[in-house]
């Protein structure tokens, strides 16, 4: 049997190294692509897309239109992570606003009858680096976790399809067990 494929995509995140290795781990072989050189479609190459934190602010929509129009267009699940989750958001129409600063381990509440979250407990510990919150889900998307500190911790449209954690997942063995509860999604 043929190994799945994720594509990452690198929104200049600083642990593409971890992220990727999440999925291998995982079983699933990744290509990396940079958010200007997304193809205009998967034509069947891939079995899921993943959107990588950034260090650019999620609000320049013209940059990432390629990415969101993939995203949208694909017939694949896709996961957002942080910022990658941030941009999506922004593309549907949600708004973002500046909070603390998270840095590390922070607990958050989940929906356990979403199958993202099948291997883990109703409160997990993700890991946190970031300054800026989705105020609520947009329209098309519900946040299925939340914190004291975030309404949306994690998305997902309303169709199952796209789903986003404002957490790494790429750190703590609670962020390996939701992936791996993405990967069943699509392997």
């Amino acid at each position: 049997m043929a190994k799945s494929r994720v594509l990452v995509v690198n929104n200049r995140t600083l642990s593409l190294k971890q992220l990727r290795g999440r999925f291998e781990a995982l079983g699933s072989d990744t290509d990396t692509v940079e958010p200007a050189a997304v193809p205009a479609r998967l034509d069947g190459r891939y079995q899921a897309v993943v959107l990588s934190g950034t260090k650019v602010r999620a609000f320049d929509q013209e940059y990432y239109k390629p990415l969101v129009d993939l995203v949208m267009n694909a017939d694949v699940p896709v996961f957002g992570i942080c910022g990658g989750m941030q941009i999506l958001a922004v593309a549907a129409g949600g708004r973002l606003a500046e909070g603390p600063q998270r840095v590390g381990g922070y607990e958050v509440q989940v929906d356990k009858e979403e199958p993202l979250f099948t291997h883990v407990k109703p409160t997990v510990t993700v890991f946190h680096r970031h300054t800026l919150y989705l105020q609520e889900a947009p329209e098309g998307f519900r946040s299925i976790g939340r914190s004291e500190h975030a309404p949306v911790e994690f998305l997902r449209s309303d169709d199952g399809r796209i789903y986003g954690s404002q957490a790494h997942l790429e750190f703590r063995s609670d962020g390996l067990e939701i992936l791996r509860g993405f990967a069943q999604l699509y392997q």
